[in-house]
């Protein structure tokens, strides 16, 4: 048996040093999001092998969220360091053996705790600079939660703005978001050192228990994509918006599930 300990890198012979802890793993958030149209032939061209495109084949939802997280002890409370971070995601939906599904395609946060997590999870992040309006309930400094509320969010990646968005409140959603509702499959895959072939690539579903949502409120939306040598999200620019969304969500993630495991 090993002398080093840690659920992730860096082992250490207490374990401590790691920079992700193991799960389970709570979440509470603040998000707004944007659901428009963009070209379906750029969404099935983000879509592996093992998907088929949704029955709305062109759908997308921009997530903007600003998280705090911990695990069981809560000792991240005490050091907000380790459970604060806001991330972009980009969502297009899909179906897997012709039940309707969701996938997140890009996602960008500023944390390196929360990219490493997402890794083991199979979200694709990537670094990068988010920024989002926070509601108020005193004071003149920020948007309420209410009609006429105004929020803003952006990314910028690489020094490069990516996106800009934007919604303005008009009322509470019957509805809410559509895109990101389905179950998620998403993608684990991990090089190997030694040749061009995956050490690890399997189709996962990600998994939620303990789940509360916020009323969730919803109104008019813009968003504006912006191009970069070393994206790919330029090819989603919107065609027609759907609608914007602004909510508070918790859940806590235990485990997922394989459903595909091979070689690409």
């Amino acid at each position: 048996m090993s002398k080093l300990n840690g659920f992730s890198l860096p082992l250490s012979p207490e374990g401590r040093a790691n920079l992700l802890p193991a799960p389970p793993w709570h979440y509470s958030g603040d998000m707004m999001l944007i659901e428009y149209r963009t070209d379906p032939d750029a969404v099935i061209a983000l879509l592996p092998d093992e998907l088929e495109p949704a029955d709305d084949p062109g759908a997308v939802s921009v997530i903007f969220a600003d998280w705090q997280s911990c695990t069981d002890s809560g000792e991240e409370w005490l050091d907000p360091y380790h459970a604060q971070y806001k991330e972009a995601m980009v969502y297009v939906g899909a179906k897997y053996k012709g039940q309707p599904i969701c996938r997140c395609v890009y996602i960008w946060v500023d944390k390196d705790f929360a990219m490493l997590r997402g890794w083991v999870q199979g979200f694709p992040k990537k670094h990068g600079d988010v920024w989002m309006s926070r509601p108020v309930t005193v004071g003149k400094a920020g948007p309420r939660l209410a009609p006429g509320g105004k929020f803003g969010a952006s990314l910028s990646v690489g020094g490069r703005r990516l996106i800009e968005a934007r919604v303005n409140l008009t009322g509470l959603s019957e509805k809410g978001p559509q895109v990101n509702n389905p179950p998620q499959y998403n993608s684990r895959h991990f090089p190997r050192w030694d040749s061009l072939e995956p050490a690890l690539y399997e189709m996962v579903t990600v998994k939620g228990v303990d789940k509360e949502c916020s009323p969730i409120w919803e109104g008019t939306a813009d968003i504006k994509v912006f191009d970069s040598p070393f994206e790919e999200l330029k090819a989603l620019e919107p065609k027609e918006i759907i609608g914007g969304f602004y909510h508070s969500f918790g859940y806590t993630m235990i485990d997922g599930e394989v459903v595909e495991q091979h070689k690409r």
